[in-house]
């Protein structure tokens, strides 16, 4: 039972990360996380001994997130209230590498959440194609077809933010 919590531990940092990527608040990306591990824990028993927990536990977790987008369609997602000032001091990037992953994960947030979760599952997570549409729950031709979508759309908005970048950039 020990291995089984130790393995699970193991995959806390993949699964706050592809939380992340699905949600664009980190409070609610934790807590996708949390109900993952809670239901994962329930239902330990589901899990076989041997294999990784991986594939399991991004399964719930996908589940979890589609269960939470259904219930924000059917009763209106919740407004964010805005910082007061002093609470909202940002500093500007120092550099150049920090504005462009800026820029690669509001893309990654602009695009649909199917094409998001897809190219996140078979892009950052490792997953191959198969075991990503097993774990979606969708056809490997349809995950394909969000990967290219995604990747499309992707390639599409980063290249509108490096114009406006380029627009601003003013050489003394």
């Amino acid at each position: 039972m020990d291995e089984k919590k130790a393995a699970i531990l193991g995959e806390i940092p993949r699964l706050r990360r592809y939380a992340r990527s699905l949600l664009r608040d980190r409070d609610s990306a934790d807590d996708l996380v949390q109900d993952c591990l809670e239901r994962a824990l329930v239902r330990l028993d589901n899990w076989q001994t041997g294999e990784s927990p991986r594939r399991w536990l991004f399964t719930i977790m996908h589940h979890l997130f589609i269960d939470q987008m259904r219930k924000v369609n059917r009763r209106g997602e919740a407004a964010m209230l805005p910082l007061e000032a002093r609470e909202a001091q940002a500093a500007p990037a120092e550099q150049v590498e920090s504005i462009a992953s800026r820029e690669i994960i509001d893309a990654l947030q602009a695009i649909s959440p199917d094409r998001r979760a897809a190219l996140v599952m078979v892009a950052i997570e490792g997953f191959s194609y198969a075991e990503a549409a097993n774990i979606l729950g969708v056809p490997a031709g349809t995950l394909m077809s969000r990967i290219a979508r995604g990747r499309d759309e992707l390639r599409g908005l980063l290249d509108d933010a490096a114009r406006r970048r380029a627009i601003r950039i003013v050489e003394k």
